[in-house]
């Protein structure tokens, strides 16, 4: 239903466009309130703020038309004003359209014209309306989303190719929040959420500084992904702040005694980027999957509270930028052969 005001002095045309247009109110498809100058129109705006369409005169008392239309328009653009007026020389109506009138009606009405133009008006305002949705979707989107997939999703072929993907050279990253289990058991599901989104913020903002994304959370975990030509170096060079800036975090929870640490394993290789979901349910996920990226979570599994691991390959390819100590060979789940590791100091 679209809600319309009429702010007009004279008091014969409310029962007038009652009348005219007793079946669309009849049916719910208008619905009309009423005022009988500018301020009570303001008023009345302020009652019903679902207000699409307002058809006001020029001429009336305490508030002029003209003004009133103004006011409206910096309260709220999406409503579009009709002026219905005896005044229809044309400095009234450029005066009218300059403040941002949709259209202009002379007095006396022609409630054909009239009609039609409703209509045409509760149109241009559906428009409107349904643009700031998207617009609002979009930014809502962007929160959940990568950039990535929001770039793959503007291509013209993204309904024909929701299972395509690349394979690309990359670095990947598992950043995970030590003992959070404990901390989970013991706290409010309100506050387990608000501190893990604190730490999260925090590997966030080192991830996207060194030109790396956000792949997902997974659980109290963070797998980031680093590309270019030098994703290693930068996957590595965040993950030392993100250490450096979660060991400075203060003690938090309910007993004030739970210090945060990390637990990083970083791995560089070839990995194949793409959806993965079912087309059944048009449910996806854009990921990166493959051996280097399941590596690179057992090297995660395997460090210990403020640990940087990487595998011997990387220690070789970073061992001029970055000061390395070696672990020693570790056996990995699902690896039938150990595995030299490094862990990286600064």
């Amino acid at each position: 239903m679209t809600k319309i005001l009429v702010a007009d002095d004279e008091a014969d045309l409310e029962v007038l466009i009652r009348q005219k247009f007793r079946q669309k109110i009849r049916e719910q498809h208008y619905e009309f309130v009423f005022a009988a100058n500018g301020n009570e129109a303001l008023d009345k705006i302020k009652l019903h703020p679902d207000v699409a369409i307002v058809l006001s005169d020029i001429n009336m008392p305490e508030m002029d038309g003209l003004t009133l239309l103004t006011r409206i328009n910096d309260a709220n653009p999406l409503t579009k004003t009709v002026m219905v007026s005896a005044y229809g020389d044309m400095e009234n109506i450029r005066t009218a359209m300059n403040r941002g009138a949709f259209d202009f009606i002379t007095k006396p009405v022609n409630f054909e014209d009239l009609e039609r133009t409703i209509e045409k008006t509760i149109l241009h305002v559906d428009q409107l309306q349904q643009t700031m949705k998207a617009i609002k979707e979009n930014n809502i989107l962007k929160m959940y989303v990568d950039k990535n997939v929001l770039n793959f999703m503007g291509k013209k072929e993204y309904e024909t190719s929701l299972t395509a993907s690349e394979t690309i050279e990359a670095s990947v990253a598992f950043i995970d929040i030590c003992g959070f289990t404990a901390i989970s058991e013991r706290e409010t599901p309100d506050t387990v959420i608000k501190i893990l989104n604190d730490y999260f913020d925090v590997i966030v903002k080192e991830v996207i500084s060194e030109q790396g994304i956000i792949d997902k959370f997974i659980g109290d975990c963070v797998l980031a992904v680093f590309k270019g030509p030098f994703h290693l170096d930068n996957a590595i060079e965040a993950c030392l702040k993100i250490r450096t800036k979660i060991n400075a975090m203060p003690a938090t929870g309910s007993s004030m005694t739970y210090m945060p640490k990390v637990a990083i394993g970083i791995n560089c290789g070839e990995m194949v980027s793409g959806n993965v979901g079912s087309i059944t349910l048009r449910r996806f996920d854009f990921t990166v999957i493959g051996d280097t990226v399941n590596t690179a979570q057992r090297f995660q599994s395997s460090a210990k509270e403020g640990q940087v691991v990487i595998s011997e390959s990387s220690y070789e390819r970073v061992k001029q930028s970055f000061n390395c100590k070696e672990i020693g060979v570790v056996n990995l789940k699902n690896k039938s052969v150990g595995i030299n590791l490094y862990e990286v100091i600064d």
